[in-house]
């Protein structure tokens, strides 16, 4: 139940900086629409890069509602995951980074992967099939019941005291108890061969999720470090040139839309990353420190809750 709702936490957090982002390419393509505007005006630009400018504005701003439908809906099923009153959209706090500092190795979570309930159920289960393979094998052979009793018997003057001994043997003296030693056996292969592949299924995914969390971080920390800060350059570089005149709108939009879907990129992988890791530490039944401290009344905003992001 934690990881259902930190999952949904992370898509609500996600979401909110993928609209703040948004929201921005609005403004910025808003800005871009009203100079195209005043320079078409001014005879200095043609009614098409007027028109692909005001297109432009009309795309960013469906983009945006789109983005926001999202949210509203991930925040409600954040607040059905939480048991929030029906009316109450709970908006997550904290930041999507692709720089996490992982507090375990790949052989602690396999270690703690083996020591899931499940697999230790199972393996209480084998222990219990091969127990009971080991009852039936006794029973193959005659269960003798050897007694010692003592008695008196005669008339009251000549009574005598008896010891006998006796011996019962059941019948069919020589029965093999063939049928339930096979189902026992049955039953024992069966049990090993469900904790030999829950076991196998259990390891394979904990390392193919952790090669995968490693790949999410290099991917998302080259295009954050390398991709997007020389994009976003590019993008100051292309606005100034504009404004002198040297390029035209076509080359600035192009510019900013680059940053734009760079930065999707970026965002996605991180929402990605987090994902991962916590689909990570739940197959390999990773138990660490308390993590998400309650959701709390935020202040001063009535019936809006907050829930913050755990730290590591």
């Amino acid at each position: 139940m934690r990881a259902e709702v930190e999952q949904k936490f992370v898509r609500v957090l996600g979401l909110q900086a993928r609209a703040a982002m948004e929201a921005e390419l609005v403004a910025l393509i808003r800005d871009n629409a009203g100079a195209a505007r005043k320079r078409f005006e001014a005879g200095e630009d043609t009614r098409l890069d007027s028109n692909l400018a005001e297109v432009e504005l009309a795309r960013t701003g469906n983009e945006l509602d789109a983005v926001r439908e999202q949210l509203i809906q991930a925040r409600a099923e954040l607040a059905a995951a939480l048991q929030l009153p029906a009316e109450t959209l709970p908006e997550a706090q904290g930041a999507l980074s692709a720089d996490v500092s992982l507090p375990y190795t790949l052989d602690e979570l396999l270690a703690a992967a083996a020591e899931r309930p499940r697999l230790r159920a199972l393996d209480h289960g084998e222990q219990a099939a091969r127990s009971r393979l080991g009852l039936e094998r006794a029973a193959a052979y005659p269960d003798v019941t050897v007694g010692l009793f003592s008695a008196r018997e005669g008339p009251d003057k000549l009574r005598e005291r008896i010891v006998g001994l006796s011996v019962s043997l059941p019948l069919p003296l020589f029965r093999r108890n063939a049928d339930s030693i096979v189902r026992a056996s049955a039953e024992l292969t069966r049990a090993q061969i469900e904790r030999q592949a829950a076991m196998r299924d259990t390891r394979a995914a904990v390392i193919v999720l952790w090669h995968k969390l490693a790949s999410l971080r290099e991917r998302a920390r080259r295009l954050e470090q390398l991709v997007l800060q020389r994009l976003q350059e590019n993008q100051c570089l292309s606005a100034a040139s504009y404004r002198a005149g040297e390029i035209s709108l076509t080359q600035l939009l192009l510019a900013t839309r680059q940053v734009l879907d760079t930065r999707r990129e970026v965002l996605e992988a991180a929402a990605e990353l987090a994902l991962t890791r916590i689909e990570l530490e739940q197959a390999a039944g990773w138990r660490g420190k308390q993590r998400n401290p309650p959701p709390a009344l935020r202040p001063g905003i009535p019936s809006t809750y907050s829930v913050s992001e755990r730290t590591s």
